[in-house]
Order: C-alpha cells, then sequence, then structure tokens
C-alpha cells in the first residue's frame, strides 16, 4: 500500500492510497491520518480511486477517521472509491457519515467552497508498504 498526502491550505490534506486496505495495511493508513490531526489538518480527503479493495479493518479506519475528526470539529470527505469499495462503503452505512465524491478535485472545491485553490497542493508526505 503507498500513501502520499497533499497539504491544502493550513488545515486541509488530500489522502491519496493506493491498493488493497486490509489488516495488514489499515495500521499504516490510520497512522498516516492520525499524524495529520498532529499536524493541525481539520479537513481530510480520502482519495480511494486506487483502492481496489477494502475489507472490515479498511473500514475501520475509515470510521475511527471520521469520528476523531469530528472530536476536533473537522470533516472527512472520501473521493472517487471504486465500485467495490463503495458497495462496502453503501452495504455499511459509512457513505451516510461523510461526504463522498466522484474525484478528490470536487471534494476539495467543496471543501474549500471555491474553486481554483484545488491546485495549491503542496506533497508533504509519503509512505509505502
Amino acid at each position: 500500500m503507498g500513501v502520499e498526502v497533499a497539504v491544502i491550505g493550513s488545515d486541509a490534506a488530500i489522502i491519496t492510497v493506493c491498493g488493497e486496505l486490509d489488516a495488514d495495511t489499515g495500521l499504516a493508513l490510520q497512522h498516516q491520518l492520525a499524524g495529520q490531526v498532529v499536524h493541525g489538518r481539520r479537513h481530510l480527503v480520502l482519495d480511494l480511486a486506487e483502492v481496489p479493495f477494502m475489507d472490515s479493518s479498511g473500514l475501520r479506519v475509515i470510521v475511527r477517521t471520521v469520528n476523531d475528526m469530528r472530536n476536533v470539529d473537522g470533516s472527512v470527505s472520501l473521493a472517487a472509491p471504486t465500485q467495490v469499495v463503495r458497495r462496502v462503503l453503501d452495504l455499511t452505512g459509512v457513505g451516510m457519515s461523510c461526504r463522498i465524491f466522484d474525484t478528490a478535485d470536487a471534494a476539495c472545491e467543496a471543501l474549500l467552497g471555491r474553486k481554483g485553490e484545488v491546485s495549491d497542493r503542496t506533497v508533504c508526505d509519503t509512505a509505502d508498504r
């Protein structure tokens, strides 16, 4: 699994996940997401376009992150989930607890409330596993 973090403004980030999200990789993603809160990010976009599979461990990471971000008056948006991942989100009701967008750019535009700043991304961290 690979994770890339792109910071948007002072309190938001896009986290792009590549690869399967399961028991073997979920913990690494959880650490990346928790690190964003430590660095002052209050709004996260999880780009799931390159996640072909997600099990209950991956789902748990998303649910925990949604709850953690709510505790700091933040938000989590999901972007571009594959059909398999979208089905898991829909069947479990997770899609009801956070917004789901067709693209990461659409999620960022909604988050920022205006167009134009989406291109102001700074890639600050990558991790491969």
